[in-house]
This record gives structure tokens, C-alpha cells and sequence, in this order.
């Protein structure tokens, strides 16, 4: 396709993101972070790789969502050379497909019939799923596994965002906080995003990936762009 310069530039290559297909990523932090940023971005490298993806906005109107990819795309053409923007542009509108969910209203089975719908009309078909939005206070570990079981089933990889709350201290022993600290086993990746005086650190809590290289635990959001950057 002619962007693996793109992919090999991303920081995000030292989480060996093509490593972990079909399995599931969770980014967590407090309010107002950026987790959307970082899933879009796991999104577009994703992309730029070939794959197809499924954004799922829970709570949040579509427009909004495509205004994320759209500032994103931006920064990418503005910071890195790619000879016909616009045929970049044109392929990332092909390759996602984004959805939006009331928050009343997304569970397993309605988002098993909308992937299913998509996936057997031939409208769509994804290799990767990112969810942002879930709320994971009244999840409990059996409603996760189900949602993984079908996940897998459907050989997607698959990355949620979670709020974390500075009032609930609860932690997992692996250092995942509440209210995911009694489900992070079901993620191969988990990433907590924490904010230091002028940049939001990307902890790497979990990452059951041996290709992982050391460089992961020196990733930062970049605050004037919300990219990821390597912390030089």
C-alpha cells in the first residue's frame, strides 16, 4: 500500500500492536486524559497496516467520533512526508467503520447482531474492534468473558477504554485499577494513562507480549497534539 514508513515511524510499534491480534487491549485513566486519542490512533495503526476496524462510540455521537480521525489524520500528514494525502485520507474512510451505542443500550447480544449484520450482508468486515466509552462499573466477570468468547469467535482484536475514578483506590495485584481491577486477566494489554506535570505518561501495567520492547515504558500523549511520542 505503500505506508509502511508511517507504521515503522509509529511509536506505538514498540507495543508490537500486529503481534496481538485477537486478543483484547483495555486503556484506562481518569476523565479527560486521553483515551479516545490513543484508541484512535491504535485504530489508524491498525489501518495504515491493512486492517479494517469498527469504532464504537458509546455515548457519543458519530460526528464527534470522525472529528478525532479527522485532527488526527492532520497531524500525521503535517509531521510526516506521504506523497498523495488525499488517497490516505480516502483509504482510511474505507477501512472503519464507526458505530455509536446509547449507553442504555449496548450489551453482548446487540453488538453481536450489529457485527453480525455487517459481517454476513458483506458490508463490512472488520479485523479489529475499539469500544470506547464502556462503562465497566456493573460489569462483572462473566459478562466480560462472554463478550471476549465472542470477540474471539469473530477473530477480532479488541480494545476498550475505561474511566478510572480518583475516589475508588482499589487495585488489582498486577496494578490495574477499579473498575477493572477484578477483570484485568482477560486483557493481554493493559495500558493506564497518567498525568505528570506537562505530559500524560502510557504505564504499561500488563503486556503478555515477549516482543515488547523496553521503549513501551517510555511512551507519552503529547499534550499540544494528543500523539503519542517517545519520552526523549
Amino acid at each position: 500500500m505503500g505506508y509502511e514508513p508511517l507504521v515503522k515511524k509509529n511509536p506505538l510499534r514498540v507495543l508490537n500492536l500486529a503481534g496481538n491480534d485477537k486478543k483484547m487491549g483495555l486503556i484506562m485513566a481518569r476523565a479527560g486524559l486521553g483515551k479516545t486519542a490513543l484508541l484512535v490512533q491504535i485504530a489508524l495503526d491498525s489501518i495504515l497496516r491493512g486492517k479494517r476496524v469498527v469504532h464504537i462510540s458509546i455515548g457519543e455521537n458519530l460526528e464527534k467520533t470522525k472529528l478525532w480521525y479527522d485532527d488526527m489524520l492532520e497531524i500525521i500528514l503535517q509531521e510526516c512526508s506521504v506523497a498523495k494525502p488525499h488517497e490516505l485520507i480516502d483509504m482510511v474512510q474505507r477501512h472503519r467503520m464507526i458505530m455509536s451505542f446509547k449507553e442504555s443500550a449496548f450489551n453482548r447480544a446487540r453488538l453481536e447482531e450489529r457485527l453480525n449484520d455487517m459481517i454476513l450482508q458483506d458490508i463490512f468486515k472488520p479485523d479489529c474492534v475499539v469500544i470506547d466509552g464502556f462503562d465497566f462499573t456493573n460489569m462483572d466477570h462473566e459478562d466480560l468473558e462472554d463478550i471476549n468468547n465472542l470477540m474471539e469467535s469473530l477473530r477480532l482484536q479488541t480494545w476498550f477504554s475505561a474511566t478510572s475514578h480518583r475516589e475508588d483506590d482499589r487495585v488489582s495485584p498486577s496494578g490495574v485499577p477499579a473498575p477493572c481491577h477484578e477483570l484485568d486477566d482477560l486483557f493481554e494489554t493493559v495500558v493506564l494513562l497518567k498525568s505528570e506535570q506537562e505530559y500524560v505518561q502510557l504505564e504499561i501495567i500488563r503486556h503478555n507480549s515477549d516482543a515488547c520492547s523496553g521503549d513501551a515504558h517510555h511512551l507519552i500523549l503529547d499534550p499540544a497534539t494528543m500523539m503519542v511520542k517517545k519520552d526523549d
